[in-house]
């Protein structure tokens, strides 16, 4: 299966997967702007049940804060597009879902400004064992679709650097990223 939503499978999320079964390891993904398209792309490949564990569409807040259990406070002060919410999406999706790695999307798809962030604001996060992950900002143009695709693309490609030791993928990101849980 093919089209503008799902990415060739010997891509990025094929690598990722191949990478997570040769570690024994599982993943999760707590999406918002992405809407599930970061979970359809994983799970579009043969195998991939192996090491997805599912995905939590939190695309309101209060799901964001009693399902993931980022901070309300947070939320309320920052809203919802913002670097630290990322980061407890993905530490929260990976313990409600029992994985080793999560992964969460957060950001302003359009066509209007959210939260005072502009159309094209993104985080994407990684939070994974002992400590690791990571989050990085994105500054997008284009309309949502672009948006909400390069946006799931460039989730899998943090996952895959962090877990290959590199920096894939890093087209429309700023160098804002946090390692160690920050």
């Amino acid at each position: 299966m093919t089209g503008p939503d799902l990415p060739d499978l010997g891509g990025t999320a094929g690598r990722l997967l191949d990478a997570l079964v040769e570690r024994g390891q599982t993943v999760a993904a707590a999406e918002s702007l992405t809407g599930g398209l970061v979970a359809a792309w994983l799970t579009a490949a043969p195998g991939a049940s192996r090491s997805v564990r599912g995905s939590v569409t939190a695309y309101a807040t209060d799901v964001k804060r009693d399902v993931l259990g980022v901070d309300g406070a947070l939320l309320d002060e920052r809203g919802a597009v913002d670097g630290e919410v990322a980061r407890q999406m993905a530490a929260g999706v990976r313990t409600v879902l029992g994985a080793d790695w999560g992964l969460a999307t957060t950001g302003v798809a359009g066509p209007e400004p959210q939260d005072g962030k502009d159309v094209g604001t993104v985080f994407v996060a990684v939070a994974g064992p002992d400590g690791a992950g990571s989050v990085r900002e994105l500054s997008l143009r284009g309309g949502r679709a672009g948006i909400r695709s390069e946006s799931a693309q460039a989730v899998l490609a943090l996952l895959l650097g962090e877990l290959t030791g590199g920096r894939a993928g890093n087209a429309g990101a700023k160098d804002t990223e946090h390692h160690g849980g920050n």
